[in-house]
């Protein structure tokens, strides 16, 4: 190669370079850096410019760490940062640079922070505003675990500082994110202020990667808030986001989201065999096992006792203590302790106690802010449920209703102020006022409420049921209740009457199954999804015109039908925007009966919450459905 050509190449690399850093420290647009640093890669490897390769090594790795999850992509990006590495002064503060993002990625593989604090130390002794800035970033990502709040605040706030010095854009965003992600993490009241701090900046100029994280907690909040299908909505939005900033996350964490809303629907056996397929996703990080704990509670919801007694033995491997801790660890235990009281298993649930109880005062949040479950106390609560301990639960139960309130996060307040209601009837306590606050929340948000099961029975003798004409008498103990015949009335007294044994949800429906068994046709085709699509973006645009005329009249009838329209997507649409297919006539019916008998209980609860807690301790909806009295 002549000087002249090798001049061009190494001119080449320089372009990419600078090209790649703009937009990975000022702009956050991860996809469009990874271009220019390949580029620049190839361009320096034929030029022998070892810098150059060194710089454009460094930046494939990108803001986050682990952002290539497949084996074959990570180790392809560590031989290549280790080559540059070997090929610049060890001294130098890109060596330094190159190092701590080496140590950042093998101590966030393997669950520790050692090494990395280590290099965090080197960083500061430097005095390089560039390499410390990177290295406090590096090492936020390695102790995301609960234990370690305080050193992640310490780390956030030096960020910021260090910021001042770099005069790089993304430096001061990445600090202002961490730190807001802190706040909600910690439960902070100021938490929501810090947001708002982070998206003015946004609002001045945009920085995709951040922007991402602050569309995730957006749908945090609107979960929070109880808005379900609006939070459907913004999930698909904020996966969007994601992508185009080319986060590995804009798939997994969408998927999540709406994993969280169906639970607190009731409807999370629906995600079963997305969940299934998910659980096994190279997309997902190295440290995530919360999907292994939501399949587990999606089966044992279901029924499906073998595949959720699978999903917890590959969690808890040989001790559920080993764990590592990360930013979705909270969250695999609260999806621990509800597996562990659907199949009754009081050794697991007294394991989750212990190793959940150092962190009661903490809210349940999955990775940077992405979803919520409320407080701790709650997943607490229910272990105690499960292995009898009813003073205790009751305890974790009140504390879980006070700190979801100060949340502000509504849905989890009917869930904490229905199980505490269950606890008080188990302990022989008044329990209605409870237990008819938390149904009457629960139907204003459209939940459903799910009851104890296997370790929190108590033996109280069984529900009776007699029909009167069109109304059918229920009687538990002393306590009686009439209500209207329906016809999951109807499938709920043929349960009642065989107590114990199991009746296919084919053999409840009344008349044979209509349609003919075949393959799986969409709720909404393609062609009615795009349709649907191009009318909310003609919407859109409809109502910010008219607002802008200060036409509200028209405005609110427009966004009425916008409404609508993301309701109607958002029921069709599974994990991650998949479109939900009709099933076959015994998936029908298990769907059909499941519904019904869930309706009558509804309405037996409102008139009884005691009877109405009861039913759904003991009867179990799926393929099969059965009557199990205590």
């Amino acid at each position: 190669m002549s000087t002249v050509q090798e001049r061009g190449i190494r001119g080449s690399a320089e372009v990419s370079l600078l090209a790649g850093e703009h937009a990975l420290h000022h702009e956050g647009d991860l996809q469009t850096a990874r271009g220019h640093f390949e580029a620049a890669y190839h361009q320096a490897e034929r030029a022998g410019d070892g810098p150059a390769l060194a710089r454009a090594a460094l930046g494939l790795g990108g803001v986050w760490v682990h952002e290539h999850r497949t084996a074959a992509e990570a180790h392809s990006i560590r031989c290549r940062q280790r080559l540059g590495l070997s090929m610049i002064d060890p001294r130098s503060p890109l060596a330094l640079r190159l190092r701590a993002r080496l140590s950042g990625e093998e101590d966030y593989r393997t669950g520790r922070h050692a090494t990395i604090l280590g290099m965090l130390t080197q960083a500061r002794h430097s005095g390089d505003p560039v390499v410390q800035a990177e290295t406090l970033s590096l090492a936020h990502h390695c102790v995301l675990g609960p234990e370690h709040g305080r050193l992640r605040r310490e780390l956030a706030e030096d960020l910021i500082g260090q910021a001042g010095r770099t005069g790089r854009r993304g430096d001061l965003m990445m600090g202002l994110m961490w730190r807001t992600v802190d706040m909600f993490l910690a439960g902070h009241p100021h938490a929501e202020r810090s947001l708002d701090e982070l998206r003015a900046l946004l609002d001045e100029a945009d920085h995709l990667a951040v922007g991402f994280i602050v569309s995730a907690v957006d749908v945090m909040l609107a979960i929070r808030a109880g808005r379900f299908a609006h939070a459907e909505h913004l999930a698909a939005v904020s996966g969007e986001r994601g992508a185009r900033a080319g986060d590995v996350d804009a798939f997994g964490w969408p998927s999540g989201q709406v994993t969280i809303i169906r639970w607190y629907q009731g409807r999370l056996p629906e995600l079963l065999p997305g969940l299934a397929e998910l659980v096994n996703s190279p997309v997902l990080g190295v440290l995530d096992y919360s999907y292994l704990a939501a399949t587990a509670t999606a089966a044992a919801a279901a029924g499906e006792r073998r595949l959720a007694l699978n999903m917890l033995a590959r969690l808890r491997g040989q001790d559920l203590s080993a764990l590592p801790s990360s930013s979705v660890w909270l969250t695999t235990l609260y999806g621990v302790a509800e597996a562990a009281h659907l199949l009754g298993d009081t050794d697991l649930s007294a394991g989750a106690y212990t190793l959940l109880r150092p962190y009661a005062h903490l809210p349940v949040i999955t990775s940077l802010g992405v979803a919520c479950l409320g407080s701790a106390h709650h997943p607490l609560g229910v272990a105690s449920l499960t292995t009898g301990d009813l003073d205790r639960a009751i305890t974790h139960f009140r504390e879980a209703v006070r700190a979801n309130l100060a949340l502000g996060h509504w849905p989890a307040v009917a869930l904490s102020r229905w199980r505490l209601g269950q606890a008080l009837a188990l302990h022989g306590e008044p329990a209605d006022r409870e237990l008819e606050l938390a149904a009457q929340e629960a139907a204003e948000l459209g939940m459903e409420l799910p009851a104890p099961a296997g370790g929190a029975a108590r033996r109280t003798g069984k529900v009776g049921c007699a029909r009167h004409g069109q109304r059918w008498r229920l009687t538990f103990g002393t306590r009686s209740v009439l209500v209207d015949h329906s016809v999951g009335m109807g499938h709920l007294a043929t349960l009642l009457d065989n107590p114990g044994r199991e009746v296919r949800a084919g053999d409840l429906v009344a008349g044979p199954v209509a349609a003919e068994p075949g393959a799986a046709q969409p709720v909404l085709d393609e062609e009615a999804k795009r349709a649907y699509q191009q009318r909310l973006t003609q919407l859109r645009d409809d109502i910010d015109e008219l607002e802008s005329l200060n036409d509200l009249e028209r405005a609110t009838t427009l966004r009425a039908e916008h409404d609508w329209l993301v309701t109607e997507l958002a029921a069709a649409a599974g994990l991650a925007g998949r479109t939900r297919a009709f099933t076959g006539p015994e998936e029908r019916a298990r769907i059909s009966v499941g519904k019904a008998i869930r309706r009558a209980i509804a309405r037996i609860t409102a008139a009884d919450p005691v009877i109405g807690a009861e039913l759904r301790a003991t009867v179990q909806t799926g393929q099969r459905c059965v009557y199990r009295p205590r």
